[in-house]
């Protein structure tokens, strides 16, 4: 098997004959937590629902160790951004944790405690546990978020897409957040992320994507965020200021 997790090859896609992603060819390094930054419109959550097989792409290859997404679904993970579920589904969060364990099941076999017992740990590690029996209705955006962070646990899964997973979520929640994807980074796991506060960057990822459109910069945080490929990438001025030891990032589109 191949030892790359994920590996795009000139992937396009259009919505209405407007070009969303252009000629993107990338390879994913094990074992990283890898930022897909760029501005609004830029194809961030199009690139992994098109990686996902979830919109239709013009152009491209994606291979998963080696192997098409269609033979490897086991291998992934997915967090989608939370506007985007339908959060009033009549369902407790224990449910939606299992649901991750799903295929390793099979369509039809039905979990049982050694499913359940995976799915309350995975709880556990997200501090979730005794919100198991609540509805999802009734949990915070914060609590929502963690809840598909547990599922996405329960999958043990090798490649891991999350999307957006800190916007709107409390102080805490997005420590235990960071916290999580550094306990996947030392098990050899791979995670990119969609993400948007360009001031976390450098803090939280080991590498980046510059996206907007096609791939402006891709590679170690260290040589691929700079203030040249971000002013490129955003099209705008770029103003950086320090506050408690930790840079802002401002973009001026104007």
């Amino acid at each position: 098997m191949s030892t790359t997790p994920l590996q795009i090859s000139n992937m396009s896609v259009a919505y209405l004959k407007k070009p969303v992603l252009r000629n993107v060819t990338f390879e994913a390094p094990e074992g990283k937590l890898i930022g897909i930054v760029g501005p609004n419109g830029a194809g961030k959550s199009t690139l992994i629902k098109a990686a996902l097989g979830l919109i239709p792409s013009l152009t491209g290859d994606v291979s998963i160790y080696g192997r098409p997404y269609a033979e490897q679904r086991n291998l992934v993970g997915y967090v989608p951004q939370r506007e985007s579920v339908d959060w009033d589904f009549p369902t407790h969060a224990l449910d939606v944790v299992m649901m991750g364990r799903y295929g390793h099941l099979g369509w039809f076999k039905r979990p049982g405690k050694a499913e359940k017992k995976i799915a309350m740990e995975c709880l556990e590690k997200v501090g979730m546990a005794d919100f198991a029996d609540r509805q999802i209705s009734q949990l915070s955006g914060g609590q929502q978020q963690r809840i598909f962070l547990a599922r996405a646990l329960a999958q043990d899964a090798q490649l891991y897409f999350m999307d957006e997973p800190f916007v709107g979520v409390d102080a805490a929640t997005e420590k235990a957040i960071i916290t999580l994807l550094n306990e996947l980074k030392m098990q050899k796991k791979t995670v990119l992320v969609v993400h948007h506060d360009l001031a976390t960057v450098k803090e939280y990822f080991d590498w980046v994507m510059l996206l907007n459109v096609q791939i402006i910069a891709f590679g170690p945080t260290e040589h691929a965020f700079t203030s040249a490929k971000l002013q490129e990438t955003y099209g705008g001025r770029l103003t950086m200021l320090d506050h408690d030891n930790r840079s802002a990032l401002l973009i001026d589109t104007r």
